[in-house]
């Protein structure tokens, strides 16, 4: 059945939401009923399987028995709710010897019984949503010795509600999902985020006082490291302020001047004899 298709990741063989969901697959009902309800807790469209006797309500996928699903994905993923009653599913394996090996997991199940050709193992549920991992091909390695191969068929029964089945080629954390593949979806931030606004320097209206003088706005320079600094702005035609001018401090009082030393007697010049214009003179 999905021998050819392409098995890589995720592959989905049952999903509640949808037009028909048991497209693939058969149902079967006694003293029961097999419908899709709206989950509370989930707001989603489920598949609800109650009945009063778990063998004989159960859905089957492939819908034909001879066919075979042909899935090699070793991880299978059950989305179940627990609805607190007996509820079990069963899975058809081959092997690498050939042969056909079944797994039936139940939760009324105490004790693990290993079969030639069938193992039945217990299973524990906590309330309300499950999601049940199922490693195929390490259960094989355990209970019969030999590798698995493929995956046959797949069977659910009663009482269970069933959001999705798929299988993975490996175990997913919940981040890695995809949003679909959640029981609760993605969560939703409730506090968002506060925007915050830039506002930059020239934002700011300058004073009509400023704006009369014919203020310019911020300059924008740049530190030595590259980062914009906003300059205050500064007046391209102002008044030159006055600069006020100290008074001179008086000189330092003056020391008394120390007794400078009697100038020399002066030598009476030397007398010369009159020449011949003095004596034309006189």
């Amino acid at each position: 059945m999905f021998r050819s298709a392409y098995q890589k990741g995720f592959l989905t063989v049952f999903y509640s939401v949808g037009s028909s969901p048991l497209d693939n697959w058969s149902s079967y009902t006694k003293n029961g009923y097999i419908k899709r309800i709206y989950d509370e807790d989930i707001k989603s469209l489920v598949l609800e399987i109650m009945g009063s006797n778990v063998s004989t309500t159960f859905i089957h996928c492939p819908s034909e028995c001879k066919q075979q699903l042909g899935i090699k994905l070793p991880f299978l993923v059950l989305l179940i709710k627990n609805m607190h009653k007996y509820f079990c599913f069963e899975v058809k394996i081959q092997d690498d010897q050939r042969f056909m090996r079944r797994f039936r997991v139940s939760n009324f199940q105490s004790k693990t019984s290993v079969k030639p050709f069938c193992t039945a193992m217990p299973m524990g549920m906590s309330p309300g949503w499950n999601q049940i991992q199922f490693n195929l091909a390490d259960f094989t390695r355990r209970a019969y010795g030999s590798n698995y191969l493929e995956t046959v068929s797949l069977q659910v029964h009663a009482n269970v509600r069933i959001r999705r089945i798929y299988f993975a080629d490996k175990l997913y954390t919940e981040a890695e999902l995809p949003n679909d593949y959640r029981l609760l979806g993605k969560p939703k931030d409730f506090k968002k985020p506060e925007k915050q606004f830039k506002v930059q320097a020239s934002a700011r209206p300058p004073s009509p006082l400023n704006t009369a003088r014919g203020e310019s706005g911020p300059v924008k320079a740049e530190k030595s490291d590259g980062a914009p600094v906003s300059e205050p702005a500064t007046e391209a035609y102002s008044e030159p302020e006055p600069v006020l001018q100290k008074a001179p401090s008086p000189p330092p009082p003056a020391s008394e001047p120390e007794p400078a030393a009697a100038p020399a007697a002066e030598e009476p010049a030397p007398q010369t004899e009159p020449t011949e214009a003095t004596e034309a003179y006189y």
